[in-house]
């Protein structure tokens, strides 16, 4: 009995040549897919915001690291390491430097896209809390903080066929040592002179030293008073310097002010332009507001008023008088003053 073998007919208008040309045809896309796929496959950098002591008492209001070099189409997570709070803010050209309460107007959703045509920023963030912006265009961008004035830097976003300088590696350790060599400065600042104070009963009120590479500016501050406990007698008067330039401290007594920017009404004025309280019972409040030295001068700009740098307290009786900087008490900013007959 024979076999009968089955002949499979080939479809009407495709033969063999046909049916290889259909398959070329197939390929291509599936090549050209796998040509573009590695551009279409975009980077994810990190960098940090911030960096503070263990203790708090020294900051450094940082971008970390401060310049960074990536691809068009790349994005960057921040992360933020302090808690003084930050920003992490892209002004459009020429735009006029927001409110850090009030945004561009408006905070940015996460991630957010900055091609240079709109305003991106994060509301006030702290430790723990990341933020991630996608960067479609080549440019060459500015990164700030609408909190800080001196803290800024560089991104420069470059076309997906340029080389990049740096890899993620390099930033990190990059980050790690700008971070190392802040806070280092900062701890030899704090235990080392701060100048003289004006007063016999003098009190720095912190410090502040604005440090800078080629990709922007960074500030290193101290959150602590330089006499956290000071002991005087009756009828003596303590003054309160803040010589850090653009970083504000108060010298709070009592109850806690809602408007910290201001003094309260006990506050008189010297004829130096020193504010000056009278604190007569452990009971009494009394409030600094901002002392701070004045910004800095620009050409074409009227001339600024000067600071107000000086907190005087005279305290006519004995007792125990705690003090805050309401702006950073949380990070440790306290004081005590104890007045003898």
């Amino acid at each position: 009995m024979k076999t009968k073998t089955k002949e499979i007919t080939p479809t009407p208008g495709i033969n063999k040549t046909g049916r290889t040309r259909l398959a070329a045809i197939f390929r291509w896309p599936l090549f050209l897919a796998l040509l573009i796929l590695p551009q279409m496959v975009q980077a994810q950098w990190t960098a940090t915001v911030g960096a503070e002591t263990d203790d708090k008492a020294i900051a450094a209001l940082a971008f970390l690291p401060n310049e960074i070099w990536i691809h068009a189409g790349d994005r960057i997570t921040w992360t933020f390491q302090a808690d003084e709070p930050h920003t992490v803010t892209f002004l459009m050209a020429g735009q006029v430097r927001p409110d850090p309460a009030v945004g561009c107007p408006g905070f940015s959703s996460d991630p957010a896209t900055f091609d240079g045509s709109t305003c991106v920023t994060t509301p006030l963030m702290v430790t723990g809390q990341t933020f991630t912006v996608i960067f479609p265009a080549a440019g060459n961008f500015k990164l700030t903080c609408l909190m800080h004035v001196n803290m800024d830097g560089r991104i420069h976003v470059l076309a997906a066929n340029e080389p990049l300088p740096h890899t993620q590696a390099f930033y990190d350790n990059q980050a790690a040592s700008q971070s190392d060599e802040l806070l280092s400065d900062g701890q030899k600042d704090m235990h080392g002179p701060h100048g003289v104070p004006n007063s016999p009963l003098g009190v720095m009120a912190g410090f502040a030293e604005i440090t800078g590479t080629a990709g922007g500016t960074s500030t290193i501050v101290g959150v602590r008073f330089s006499h956290e406990n000071i002991r005087i007698h009756a009828g003596q008067t303590v003054e309160w310097d803040n010589p850090g330039p653009l970083f504000p401290h108060t010298i709070t007594f009592g109850t806690e002010p809602v408007d910290l920017r201001n003094p309260s009404p006990d506050v008189t004025v010297d004829p130096d332009g020193a504010r000056h309280a009278i604190i007569a019972s452990t009971s009494d409040s009394t409030h600094s507001g901002f002392i701070i030295q004045a910004f800095q001068e620009r050409r074409g700009l009227p001339q600024l008023p000067l600071g107000v740098t000086r907190f005087r307290v005279t305290f006519p009786n004995p007792g125990i008088f705690p003090y805050i900087c309401a702006i950073h008490d949380e990070l440790g900013m306290v004081g005590q003053v104890t007045v003898t007959p």
